[in-house]
């Protein structure tokens, strides 16, 4: 799946994306609110901008990826890989990050 069939899906209603592989995805601005993104491989994944408000991220891959900006608002991030995340400007207000690798991220 690449960053335009996710965005397809998820506009026809789908939810369920756990373990998709989206390495280096330009998904800026993309509105994936209360997706299922559990154990996706986001690494250097391009979210800068995106609406995953309440999503499921818990134990994704996001090393490296760009989160600028991007509203993760209740987002679940337990036991996620943020290592080297761009976090700056990013709302993270109500965020489960218990136990998620923040290792070199920035905010």
């Amino acid at each position: 799946m690449d960053a335009q069939e996710l965005i397809e899906r998820y506009n026809a209603g789908e939810r369920e994306f756990g373990g998709a592989y989206l390495v280096r995805a330009d998904l800026r601005g993309a509105v994936l609110s209360e997706a299922n993104l559990s154990e996706a491989n986001l690494d250097e994944a391009d979210l800068s901008g995106a609406d995953l408000r309440r999503a499921c991220l818990d134990l994704a891959h996001l090393s490296g990826a760009n989160l600028a900006g991007a509203n993760l608002e209740g987002t679940f991030l337990y036991g996620a890989y943020l290592s080297g995340a761009n976090l700056t400007g990013a709302n993270l207000e109500g965020a489960r990050l218990h136990g998620a690798d923040l290792t070199g991220a920035t905010q």
